[in-house]
This record gives C-alpha cells, structure tokens and sequence, in this order.
C-alpha cells in the first residue's frame, strides 16, 4: 500500500542488498483512495497495520512502540510553545506520525525521518506522500545515532519516540560508544542506560544553540542512577524547560506496563526555571505552560527528580512523618535463596535455625490488613556465628548441611563473602509491620501478627517508642487507605519502588490522633 501511495517518490527505497520494493497485486482506486483519505484525516492505517503485522516480542527487540496519536498531538501542542522551526527531525520516526502532524502544524519547516527498520521507512514515505508533504520531506534509512545533518540558519525541531531498548539488548559496542562519547563531558555513565539516553546524547551533540526539542521515553531516567547522563545533559547541554510525567495508571501506551515522561528543551535557553507536572491523562497536557517551577540549581543538586512533579505540602496539624514514627528497614538478602530458603536439600536442620519468612510480596498483599497465620511461609535458614551455642545435636546437623551448602556454592556469592560468617543469613528481628516496596499499585502494609521474619522483598516498620497493638493496627489501617505512589520513585514498566528513606517520609496521624482510627 505503501508503494501504491507513491513512497518510491521520496528517493531510493533499498538498504544494502534489500530491496524495498516487491511486486505487488495491482491495488484499485477505491482501495488506495481510502487510505489516502484515512491519512489525510489524521489517522495511521499503514503504521496500524504495521504493529499487527509483528508480535509484541518483535516490536520489543527493536524497541518499536508507535506513539498513540492523541499523545503525537500533545507534544506538538507543547513542542509550539517553544516557537516554530525551520525543519524538524524525528530520530526514531516509525510510520512517520510525529513528521505527518509537524508537517500539518508547521506548513514551510523541512521534514526529516531517520528510521533503521526497512519497512517502517518505507510506510513513512508512502505516510509522508499520502499527506500532501513529498515536496519537503525525506526518509533516512539509517540509524540516527551516527546521522550527521547539514547546519541549517534556522532552527530545528527534534521530536518524538526514541526506540525503547532496554539495556541488556544494547551489544556492547555500543555501550563502548557511550562511553567513549560522553568521556569529555564529565558526565556519569552507565552501562544499563537504556536506548534514550543514548538519543538524547547523539542529539546534545548535534544541536545548536536555538534548536529545541520534545521527546516521550520511560520516566525510570527521573530517579536511577543510570539516568544520570541524561539528567545531566539536560540541565547542562540541552536547556530543559518542562517535564511531564504521566500517572502509571493512564497507560499512555494501551498494551504496555510503562510509565511514559515527555521532555522539552530548548538549546542556549535562559530559563532559570523549569516546570514538572504529573499529569493524569493525555487529555490533561495539551497547551499548557503550568506546572510545578523548579529551578536549575536544585535540579543538578539532585539525584532524583520525580519528587519535582508533586507540590511541596507542609505537614498539617495533627500529622508527623512515618519516620517520626518508625524505623523503615529493607529485609535481608540472603545472596542464595535456592540455599537458604528451606527445602529438599536442607532436610534435618534443626527447627531452632528455620523462621517463617515472608519471601513473596505477594503474600503481603494476599494478607489483608493482618498476618495472622505464617503455615503458608517458607523458612529462612539463619545460622548463628557462634554454632557452639546449639547443642550438640543441632550443631552435627548444621554442619552436615554446610558441607552440602559449600558444595552448591553457598561460600561464593557476593553477599556470603562479606558477612561475617558466610553460614549466617543475619535475619532482622521481626517488624511489627511489614510492607512491600516496589510494584504498580501503593505498598500493602500488614500488622505482623505471627512475628514473621522478611528477606529484601520487603519492608519492616520498627516503632521507635512502644506502641500498644492497637495503634499499630490503627497505623496499618491509615497506611493502606492513604499512601499514594507520589510518594515513590518510578522504575521502567511502571513500577514504583519506595526506598527506606521515602517511605520514612510518608505523612501520617501522631499517636494520638491515630486514636481516632481505632475499632
């Protein structure tokens, strides 16, 4: 269809060897006039066809995730605050749609895709055609991060969807290349950056000052230490002027798990200033220059920047921090769970060294508001240092079990190599309140009835002070019905992780008012 809407009309259309075009069955007029018109009114039938065509596995590998054309218009919208542009590139352009609507909003500025994908090139030019747009557009089969552009006088528009690659898919000549790139720029560089920041680097580059930019990729680059080079060449190179992070519930991608952030910059900009908004929907974004101001300064002092998007709140009356409260302590790691985790292989130990452990976040948020049965917990093997301690009984079985644990490499972990004694899991004393820490929705908290030890899966809240059960019960109750994922920091794929020190941070009733919430 491609083809028959006139793609061949935008320049050769082969890579290497292949050949993009086929023959193909003679198309009726009928047929090719309705797509004509499907696209001329805005709409992708060829891109559409495109994500059906391939699996979701496929269109993974190559980080090939179209952007939904309520979100395209949207950054438009946003991208025209920061003025118009001479020409306008998409580095990841797909089926064209971002250049499609450039072209439709800015009628003189030069269009330019760069897409590797032999096939989504080709159904950008027939895109591109069909909209009436041939005369100043063209299609790069190339990949962009090794694209050099002439210098234009006027400005250019960068905008779109870099392909989402995680990193363990990134061959390690590239991440050679990251670094060698980014050595002059004193910059902090990981090698489990994601595909983004590798577009936004080759576009730091490529960029002059007046040239702007709007891009949409995963948020977890607002908080984890490998996001750091981009957090950087936006304060420093790029001029970031907004952020805009979805809530992880809109699934601004229907069909995927990850929680999107669009970024605009402006190249030499002055702005001392740049505005975050978390926005509940698409619909919520449009035209808008709101949002939360944070200035420069703060930004680069700070390590992570999704706390930016909610609003400073002073605590209210009758209110403290949980960490007022509570110690917050993330469970131990055992560095072998398929060791220390009580099994088939670890038969005969004595009962005096296995603890019903919560294992599974999953069973915190099976719980309810209470662990009160722990018959359906695993048990942890914690050994003590000093094994002369047990009797003499435990202590031949402990030892038999050792020389079965060596064997299986239990000596050779990361984390047995820096305890103590490398037989000695050191499980914490059991928290009267466990929680989860990362998922899609707020932390369960549960009141830990049984007394159950947690592994790393978890979150324990040691009261600083005794508190009557209670208040403690009274606390989980609050904690359930009032924690937001605001509070968190959020991970690729939508996760939101909630640290120690975030939780500890989490508003909640004093002692006294916590009164009120008691049966």
């Amino acid at each position: 269809m491609a083809q028959a809407l006139g793609a061949e009309s935008l320049g050769p259309l082969s890579i290497g060897e292949t050949n993009l075009l086929i023959d193909l069955p003679r198309l009726s007029s009928e047929i090719v006039g309705e797509y004509r018109r499907q696209i001329e009114s805005g709409y992708d039938p060829l891109g559409d066809s495109l994500c059906s065509l391939r699996s979701a596995k496929q269109r993974r590998k190559i980080g090939a995730i179209f952007t939904p054309l309520p979100v395209v218009r949207a950054m438009l919208d946003l991208a025209q605050l920061d003025g118009e542009p001479d020409r306008v590139i998409d580095p990841g352009a797909g089926s064209a749609r971002f250049l499609v609507e450039a072209g439709r909003r800015f009628p003189t500025a030069e269009l330019i895709a760069v897409e590797m994908d032999p096939l989504a090139a080709l159904i950008a030019r027939g895109n591109l055609v069909a909209a009436g747009m041939s005369g100043r557009a063209r299609v790069l089969a190339r990949d962009f991060l090794t694209s050099e552009f002439k210098e234009i006088a006027g400005r250019t528009l960068y905008v779109g969807n870099p392909p989402y690659v995680r990193h363990h898919q990134i061959n390690s000549r590239w991440k050679l290349w990251l670094k060698a790139e980014t050595a002059g720029f004193g910059s902090k560089v990981s090698s489990l950056a994601g595909l983004h920041a590798y577009f936004f680097l080759a576009i730091a580059r490529g960029a002059k000052p007046g040239d702007f930019g709007c891009l949409i990729t995963g948020a977890e680059w607002l908080d984890v230490n490998y996001g750091q080079l981009i957090r950087d060449l936006l304060v420093e190179r790029l001029g970031v002027n907004r952020i805009v992070v979805f809530d992880p519930k809109s699934e601004t991608f229907p069909g995927t798990q990850i929680t999107s952030a669009v970024t605009t910059f402006a190249i030499g900009s002055a702005h001392s200033r740049v505005h975050f908004l978390r926005a509940k929907d698409v619909s919520s974004v449009g035209a808008t220059s709101g949002g939360i101001p944070v200035s420069r300064n703060s930004m680069a002092s700070e390590q992570r920047w999704s706390k930016f998007t909610r609003p400073n709140s002073r605590i209210p009356s009758g209110f403290t921090e949980l960490g007022e409260l509570c110690r917050v302590h993330r469970g131990q790691v055992t560095g072998a769970n398929q060791i220390w985790i009580h099994g088939e292989h670890s038969a005969g130990l004595p009962s005096e060294v296995l603890f019903p452990s919560v294992t599974r976040a999953t069973e915190l948020f099976d719980a309810g508001l209470q662990l009160s049965d722990d018959g359906h917990l695993k048990r942890v093997i914690d050994i003590p240092i000093d094994l002369e301690v047990l009797c003499e009984a435990s202590q031949l079985a402990i030892a038999e079990f050792l020389k079965r644990a060596s064997k299986l490499g239990a000596k050779k972990s990361y984390t047995a190599r820096h305890r103590r004694a490398w037989w000695s899991v050191g499980l914490r004393e059991s928290a009267p309140i466990l929680a989860t820490y990362m998922a899609r929705r707020p932390p369960a908290f549960v009141l830990n009835s049984v007394g159950a030890r947690h592994l790393n899966v978890a979150h324990g809240l040691y009261p600083r002070e005794p508190m009557e059960l209670e208040i403690l019960a009274a606390l989980v109750r609050y904690l359930c019905g009032s924690t937001s994922l605001n509070f968190g920091r959020v991970y690729a794929g939508g996760l939101t992780k909630f640290e120690p020190g975030e939780m500890e941070k989490i508003p909640v009733p004093t002692p006294e008012a916590l009164m009120e919430f008691v049966n």
